[in-house]
């Protein structure tokens, strides 16, 4: 048993007779508690060499559970693999200030909608000012919610080409440090946001019931324009190969990953966390089973939300032949793209036969062929 799906088991009725959960969450819930055991079902694995049986219960594949991330990230790291080009990437973080959290907790789909749209206006417009950059970007975004200590903390990751097609069909490549500064972005960005802020219905309640007056509403905007907003950008990757190797680390994560879980109690949940406040310190909480249970819930995100989105050059109807013609003018390998199943992803990566028989370490165990 994976050590959310022991938390889980301990706590989880308890907190549900005592908190108004929302459906979504529930069944998020279940399929993560269900994963790998037989209430999920399973199926029979047979060496194909001396014939040894073995029985796997089927997996969640909720994109919630920790034990079900590894092959979705494999798979889509390797579709990446053909996309990305042989020139500088960066690392460009956004954060909206924390007394938005509230209101973005409860409008979760139209405020994550709006960060969205924010940050792609905000890289498109500055990379396209000639000023800049006088190019078209190939860029991603990854919503993340949770900090370290699984408080509430919505920002997006996103990883962009250092350089861009400019409208004439040539490659334009800034040698110097990120072309766009940092506080530029920040003013751009924070004025995108509350912009459609602004326009968007937002629904209010409990400490926010006080902004349904519009006087109240305007105030906190202005001091949201009134405020420094966060954008923070990494080193520059030096190749290709150290940007794929950089994506998995933020792809495919969830609050909380069971590595990271030291100990589970019948009241309480001990965990390490890095505080980057405090020099980057890694750290020990605990908290209890109950409070645990309501931070994971936290980042739960509303059902069929895009949490990965494409832009720029990567989002354009015309991507492959852009693509390709990017792909010319930085000298970037073609790559071949090979539709390989999850177990030989990770023999690739992780140098480990995962299909290999444990009894007889000759065969290898396969699902029979039963028509």
């Amino acid at each position: 048993m994976q050590k959310i799906q022991e938390i889980l088991n301990k706590g989880w009725n308890n907190y549900e007779n005592n908190h108004k959960v929302v459906g979504y969450k529930k069944k998020a819930i279940a399929s993560i508690s269900e994963c790998k055991t037989d209430a999920m079902g399973a199926h029979k694995y047979v060496c194909d060499e001396c014939g040894y049986e073995e029985i796997a219960y089927n997996s969640c594949r909720n994109r919630h559970c920790p034990s079900c991330q590894t092959g979705k990230k494999l798979k889509w790291i390797e579709a990446r693999k053909e996309e990305v080009l042989n020139i500088k990437y960066y690392h460009v973080v956004f954060t909206i200030p924390e007394e938005l959290n509230l209101l973005t907790m409860h409008n979760q789909s139209k405020v994550y909608k709006i960060l969205f749209m924010a940050l792609a206006e905000t890289l498109q417009t500055l990379a396209k000012d000639e000023k800049y950059l006088g190019g078209e970007l190939c860029f991603f975004s990854i919503l993340h919610t949770w900090g370290q200590n699984m408080m509430y903390h919505p920002h997006v990751h996103i990883v962009t080409t250092g350089g861009g097609l400019t409208e004439i069909g040539k490659w334009e490549q800034k040698e110097e440090d990120f072309f766009i500064p940092v506080k530029v972005m920040s003013k751009v960005f924070r004025g995108k946001f509350l912009y459609y802020l602004k326009k968007e219905e937002l629904e209010f309640y409990g400490e926010n019931k006080y902004l349904e007056n519009p006087a109240s509403f305007n105030d906190l905007i202005q001091k949201m324009y009134d405020k420094e907003w966060i954008v923070y950008c990494k080193e520059p990757f030096n190749n290709a190969d150290c940007v794929i190797q950089y994506l998995g680390r933020y792809t495919h994560r969830v609050a909380i990953s069971n590595e990271r879980i030291l100990e589970v109690t019948d009241k309480n949940v001990t965990f390490k966390w890095r505080d980057y406040k405090d020099n980057n310190k890694m750290k020990v909480m605990t908290l209890t089973i109950e409070e645990f249970i309501r931070r994971f819930l936290l980042h739960i995100l509303p059902p069929h939300f895009m949490k990965i989105r494409y832009y720029g050059i990567l989002g354009n109807r015309n991507k492959k032949e852009k693509l390709l013609k990017c792909k010319i003018l930085t000298r970037t390998k073609i790559y071949k793209k090979e539709k390989l199943p999850v177990l030989e992803l990770l023999k690739q990566t992780l140098g480990k036969d995962f299909n290999l028989c444990p009894c007889c370490k000759k065969g290898h165990m396969l699902i029979p062929n039963t028509t």
